[in-house]
């Protein structure tokens, strides 16, 4: 698989990740001996990235996650804090973050957490000076090698990015959002921070799998979180209305290239895309893990499909997400 440099950490990670939500919470119920299989088959076609953070099933993701990562050398693990408690920017404060870390650190079984990434905090975090000068001391006492942010909105992103101990940047980007390519990819490059690509099928919806008739359970995000009512709609389907995501995907599928899937197809287009360093869908098995990591050897998509996956979100999809992220 593909490298690529997060040139702030020193580090390189295969292009295609893994994000552990699913093997955490909020998706159905995944056992953890189907997520010890799914990480398995994940690194075994080439990841190298993995994704989870302390609210993913009040720690259930990272706890799987640290106990995989313990049997199999070369991964880097990034986790998020921020969300296990009330959204309210004064709880953002080095005690709270020390508490954070060393519970992140307990759950995934490290000394030195690889990535620590604020989770799409409250705007008014990010022009926070305090806030940042206390992720320099987390840096500094070795509890966390890096940081960096997960946004919701792109002025976030590029706030974030204007500080200079930043290493990353975690953005929802896949064919149904393209705001972040016009400012916040280029500015990521320029500054040499690793940009994290995720929610990058839309929660399914560019998976090709989905109809008008199908249902999510009760514990799927996809049923209880359609219209924000636990977090950010945005996190769901991107933010696109169900029926609007179907039509689209309807207009997509005939640029599929032969032989590969719609899931692949839509995870191409974001590493195609300049300055991004790694993709991470999730998987619930071992199946999804390695069609989602072939995704990279597939040749780069032409400038002629390239336009025209732009022309489908423009006829369908800007109107309903553009402005609001």
């Amino acid at each position: 698989m593909e490298n690529r440099d997060f040139r702030r950490m020193g580090r390189a990670a295969g292009v295609i990740g893994l994000g552990a939500w699913q093997l955490g919470a909020d998706w159905g119920e995944v056992s953890e001996e189907d997520a010890h299989a799914t990480l398995s088959a994940a690194v075994d076609a080439g990841v190298t990235f993995i994704d989870t953070a302390d609210v993913y099933g009040d720690g259930r993701s990272e706890q799987i996650v640290g106990s995989f990562a313990k049997q199999r050398g070369g991964l880097t693990v990034a986790t998020k804090m921020g969300r296990r408690v009330e959204q309210d920017p004064a709880n953002y404060t080095l005690d709270n973050f020390r508490a954070w870390t060393d519970r992140s650190r307990a759950n995934l079984g490290v000394d030195t957490l690889d990535l620590v990434q604020l989770h799409c905090p409250p705007t008014t975090v990010y022009s926070t000076d305090a806030v940042f000068d206390a992720l320099d001391t987390l840096v500094q006492e070795k509890r966390i090698a890096a940081y960096g942010v997960s946004v919701e909105k792109v002025d976030e992103a590029l706030a974030a990015i204007a500080r200079p101990g930043t290493a990353s940047v975690q953005i929802i980007l896949n064919a149904f959002r393209h705001k972040p390519l016009e400012r916040v990819l280029p500015a990521a490059a320029e500054a040499g921070i690793g940009i994290i690509a995720r929610v990058p099928l839309a929660s399914g919806l560019l998976s090709g799998r989905y109809d008008e008739h199908t249902t999510f359970a009760a514990d799927d995000h996809r049923s209880f979180n359609r219209h924000g009512e636990a977090f950010d709609v945005g996190e769901t389907f991107s933010g696109v209305d169900f029926a609007t995501g179907l039509e689209a995907v309807r207009r997509l599928r005939p640029l599929v290239p032969p032989g590969a899937s719609m899931a692949q197809f839509a995870l191409r287009w974001i590493i195609d895309q300049p300055g991004v360093t790694v993709v991470i869908p999730g998987a619930r098995n071992p199946e999804q893990a390695v069609a989602n990591a072939a995704a990279a050897d597939l040749a780069p998509l032409p400038p002629s499909t390239l336009d025209a996956v732009r022309q489908v979100y423009d006829d369908l999809i800007r109107e309903q997400v553009h402005g609001r992220w």
